[in-house]
């Protein structure tokens, strides 16, 4: 509690700075400025009031993680708004609209909340730890100092409550779309980190009963949103989107293999428990299986979308050579081959938006 009223203390002082300082822009402060306003501070005391807060927004972003976050949540939005700004008859100032309107719900629910929720339980479980922190290993906010380990809590429990608050009161006023994608936001956030479920801490539940969910929903939201309904392409695209995210997703957790063993529960992902039961070679097998699962699709899209299947065909194919590849043991060569997915995750969804 004194880290959360430090910290509204410090919001309120920053908020009279940045007012005196707007107020000084247009004219309406005497000769004395902010001396006249903060008399009782020396600029030494100003600068230590106001730089907490370059570690306060240095800490927000790493805590979103906005690589995995736009490679897959932004990603999967581009791909099912792409066809209403180039081919359909929606003004380009409704559809922009719509478009930050899902990347601001992105940002806070797979950005803030989610990793809010996953770094606390995997710090205190001891999984990041022990992480080789390349690309895994959470956002280390609270290894850095970044973030407290109260304030993260604080931060992830109060933003879901707002949200469920929020997503009752779309469904009162009948907006009952809305309403429910945001409940299976902040369900797939609490349920993939937090005790009593914690599913990515089992093996299969993790992806199935949380990130798929998450990202397919994210990918139908907005022509659900605009339409009405979910046409054939918006179904297709969500789908492909999500197999190739759950796809990176297992390959991401292949350095934290070692480290998630030693975590108190065992982190027993499916990358886990197929390196246990299988041999350690066979840790690269979940994200095949993904990728496999995409592959399939492409004779869903057929030759009624040839571009965007020749196009899926050759990143599919791509990703599947680099996991056979890749070296389970060279975290480094891992964490490469990651981002080498992470930028063919990105081009598939362009490309099924282009091409519907």
């Amino acid at each position: 509690m004194l880290c959360i009223f430090h910290f509204v203390i410090q919001m309120h002082i920053f908020y009279r700075i940045l007012l005196e300082i707007s107020r000084l822009k247009y004219g309406e402060l005497g000769h004395g400025g902010l001396r006249d306003t903060f008399g009782s501070y020396s600029g030494k005391e100003l600068l230590l009031l106001v730089l907490p807060f370059r570690s306060i927004i240095r800490g927000g972003w790493a805590l979103l993680r906005s690589v995995a976050v736009i490679s897959s949540s932004v990603a999967t939005i581009v791909s099912s708004m792409l066809p209403f700004y180039l081919y359909s008859s929606f003004s380009t100032e409704y559809v922009l609209m719509m478009f930050i309107v899902l990347l601001v719900a992105a940002f806070t629910i797979h950005g803030v909340l989610t990793h809010a929720f996953n770094d606390y339980m995997d710090y205190r479980s001891g999984t990041d730890e022990h992480s080789p922190a390349i690309l895994s290993g959470g956002s280390r906010v609270i290894q850095k100092g970044m973030i407290t380990l109260p304030v993260l809590w604080f931060i992830g429990k109060w933003l879901a409550i707002v949200l469920l608050i929020i997503a009752c009161l779309l469904a009162l006023l009948s907006y009952y779309t809305l309403g429910f994608l945001l409940v299976v936001g902040v369900w797939a956030a609490a349920s993939y980190s937090l005790p009593p479920l914690r599913l990515s801490y089992r093996p299969f539940l993790g992806e199935w009963c949380s990130l798929f969910p998450s990202i397919l929903f994210l990918g139908v939201a907005g022509p659900w949103l605009i339409l009405g309904e979910i046409p054939l392409w918006a179904a297709q695209n969500a789908v492909i989107n999500t197999f190739f995210c759950l796809a990176w997703v297992m390959v991401h957790h292949v350095p934290d293999l070692e480290a998630d063993k030693q975590a108190v529960p065992t982190k027993r992902t499916s990358v886990v428990w197929f390196a246990d039961t299988f041999g350690l070679f066979y840790a690269r097998l979940p994200a095949l299986l993904y990728l496999a699962a995409g592959g399939i699709c492409i004779f869903w899209l057929g030759f009624d979308r040839f571009w965007a299947t020749v196009t899926l065909t050759l990143t599919i194919s791509i990703a599947l050579l680099l996991v056979m590849k890749m070296n389970i043991e060279d975290h480094q060569q891992v964490s490469s081959y990651e981002k080498i997915m992470l930028l063919l995750a990105m081009i598939t969804a362009v490309a099924l938006g282009v091409f519907i």
